[in-house]
């Protein structure tokens, strides 16, 4: 009996340790494979306009409760500033010069990505992530940015799903609603605050009469507008004082607070869905405003961004600021994280390929001491017809621009060209009247090859100092960094404009740039 007994009692405990053990395994599949979402959202244009921002006449109370439960980047910068450009880098973690989105992506532009670049939803559809972009997508091949739920410009009005803030509310009902129980990545691409005179000017300059109620202008039924007078806007520096331009920022503002309001309406609906502790949110904008020395540009309007991040795992910085210098080139790797997934080994052109932006995870967690003062940019087109390729390096208190088309003049696009604010500018240069404004016309055009500001001295960009002997080391150190850093992208233009790059046949293994003796 006592044998028996002896044999009952190591069974039971055979079947305990099997239990537990079972127990725990149960537990590590369960949390290796936890729901975790991520939510991107892309204002169009958008700026520091934001009370968050320390604007504190463009009312904005919904990013003001988002930033409440995020990390505010007070230095936070686009990689392009352009459009379909800077979504393409966005969305692929890589440059435009390395990617290949050159320009824009619709109508005559018609730039596209490279068929073989791996682009986030791409990746994210590969390791079993469900999909979705609402509103402005801009950017091409299909076959690089799929997405499993798209409602863009491509199959709907832009003015629909970009600004009409209820039809982007029920679109997302729609994704979060799905019976789908994968994780998700859904990309929001709000359309305001871009301009609209070249495109819909019966609506105003800024789209600020679209859905307001008015004849003619339609209803969005969850829109609040709200209006601002010329005379309360707070003027940016590097836009001149002028009953013109500040009209145009009255009705930027407008569309300011719609994008506000569109955005306190998803998040809402991600709370409903019961979502807001399991999802990365991270709001930004794809360029600077559509201003002198903002979009387009990349002096410090146009290249610098809202970022504000948030994690439902990592709570103890919300609503504080971190002074990491970050870019729209650290999305990618910040959501490959998220969700652990690596990114792949291959080849572009039959060159390899790595992100060379960071995780913004740890930064969420605490601010970092090092290794984040530095960032970098570079544009080539925006328009077709807009050929004037810069390079650039933000490091430290320092930027240094290269203007590597600069015996042509700075080219304007359509629709800044038409908004009041430019033509004020030009009419007045004509007129030879006063223009309120801290350069000329003719400065902004013609631009020297290299320009460097010490921005602690010089935080409007207004000294070049890049032929000051005293400054000579430090330009020199940035243009070894940013030499360094186009040879890691492959940059195509990096020995334009004075020299030619060989990089096949004889010179495959090792690429050299040949002088061209152009005297430039």
């Amino acid at each position: 009996m006592s044998s028996r007994l002896g044999t009952m009692a190591k069974l039971l405990n055979g079947v305990w340790f099997l239990c537990i053990l079972f127990s725990f395994i149960d537990l590590s599949i369960g949390k290796s494979i936890q729901k975790k979402n991520v939510l991107v959202i892309v204002g169009d244009d958008a700026g520091f306009e934001t009370q968050v921002y320390n604007n504190t006449v463009c009312q904005t109370p919904h990013i003001n409760n988002f930033a409440k439960r995020s990390l505010l980047f007070k230095h936070a910068y686009t990689a392009v500033s352009s459009c379909s450009p800077s979504r393409s880098a966005i969305l692929s973690g890589l440059p435009q010069h390395q990617n290949g989105m050159y320009g824009l992506h619709q109508g005559y532009h018609h730039f596209m990505s490279f068929d073989e670049v791996q682009s986030l939803p791409l990746l994210l559809k590969k390791a079993g992530v469900r999909t979705g972009i609402i509103g402005k997508k801009h950017v091409g091949p299909e076959s690089v940015y799929p997405f499993d739920f798209a409602e863009t410009e491509e199959n709907n009005s832009i003015l629909q799903v970009g600004r009409n803030i209820t039809k982007i509310k029920e679109l997302v009902q729609q994704f979060l609603g799905s019976s789908d129980t994968r994780p998700f990545f859904l990309y929001i691409g709000f359309h305001d605050p871009h301009r609209c005179g070249h495109t819909h000017p019966e609506y105003g300059n800024f789209c600020e009469k679209f859905g307001n109620g008015e004849k003619g202008m339609g209803i969005i039924p969850d829109w609040k507008p709200v209006l601002y007078k010329p005379d309360e806007v707070e003027l940016p520096y590097f836009v001149q004082d002028t009953p013109a331009a500040r009209a145009d920022l009255a009705a930027q503002y407008t569309t300011i607070s719609r994008l506000d309001q569109g955005i306190g309406l998803v998040l809402k609906e991600l709370q409903s869905a019961g979502h807001e502790n399991d999802t990365l949110i991270i709001y930004t904008s794809d360029n600077g405003i559509p201003f002198p020395n903002g979009r387009t540009n990349l002096y410090e309007p146009g290249m610098a961004e809202p970022m504000l991040v948030s994690s439902p795992d990592v709570t103890k910085r919300w609503g504080d600021e971190s002074n990491a210098m970050v870019s729209t080139l650290d999305i990618v790797p910040t959501v490959l994280d998220w969700f652990n997934v690596s990114y792949p080994k291959y080849k572009l052109l039959k060159k390899d390929v790595k992100l060379t932006g960071k995780s913004l995870l740890p930064v969420l967690a605490e601010e970092p001491n090092t290794n984040w003062d530095t960032v970098f940019a570079s544009h080539n087109l925006h328009e077709i017809t807009m050929y004037y390729p810069m390079r650039v390096i933000r490091h430290k208190n320092y930027r240094l621009i290269e203007n590597l088309n600069y015996k042509m003049p700075f080219p304007i696009d359509q629709d800044f060209y038409i908004s009041p604010t430019f033509q004020d500018l030009l009419n007045r240069t004509r007129d030879h009247q006063p223009l309120h404004w801290f350069k000329t016309l003719k400065q902004y055009y013609y631009r020297p090859k290299w320009e460097l500001f010490d921005l602690n001295k010089d935080p409007l960009e207004a000294s070049n100092v890049a032929n000051d002997d005293s400054y000579a080391p430090i330009l020199k150190d940035l243009r070894t960094r940013l030499l360094a850093w186009q040879q890691e992208t492959e940059d195509p233009w990096v020995c334009s404009p004075d020299g030619v790059l060989e990089d096949s046949g004889a010179y495959k293994e090792h690429p050299q740039c040949m002088a061209l003796d152009n005297n430039l």
